[in-house]
């Protein structure tokens, strides 16, 4: 029974290329909170905001940035929820890092940001995380 006992547990242990991939998602998530709280201090401090509304990004960098940090923290956690939001926005910031990359002249974040959006995508669906993922739902590994 002890031998049975072991067994459940290392299945339904977290790999590590899930908390990895949480990690970097949570870092994502802490960034654009962390943006978010500046903006609202530089607001609050009164620099010019006639180009675009401080507040208003503030609060798009702090609900978006928000939900990626809890969708880390749950994979880091090994809550299965959070991948599927971190899916959603490694995907969605693809886009952000080519951007970055070429019409915003950025390169170097350009760079840094498609590196650990590509990283994290990786991880999220190498075969140990996707057999992680379809235990929830039945699904009997290879």
């Amino acid at each position: 029974m002890a031998e049975s006992g072991k067994t459940e547990v290392s299945a339904d242990a977290v790999p590590a290329t899930v908390r990895g991939a949480g990690g970097l998602v949570a870092l994502e998530g802490a960034v654009a909170v962390t943006v978010a709280i500046v903006l609202v201090v530089r607001g609050l401090l009164g620099h010019d905001q006639s180009q675009a509304s401080g507040y208003g990004t503030a609060a798009w960098f702090g609900i978006l940035g928000g939900a990626v940090l809890a969708a880390g923290v749950g994979l880091l956690l090994g809550r299965r929820w959070g991948r599927a939001i971190a899916v959603i926005a490694q995907i969605l910031l693809l886009p952000v890092a080519w951007s970055l990359l070429t019409d915003s002249h950025q390169p170097v974040y350009g760079a840094l940001l498609g590196v650990v959006v590509v990283a994290a995508l990786i991880l999220l669906f190498v075969p140990s995380s996707t057999r992680w993922m379809a235990r929830d739902y039945g699904v009997a590994p290879d």
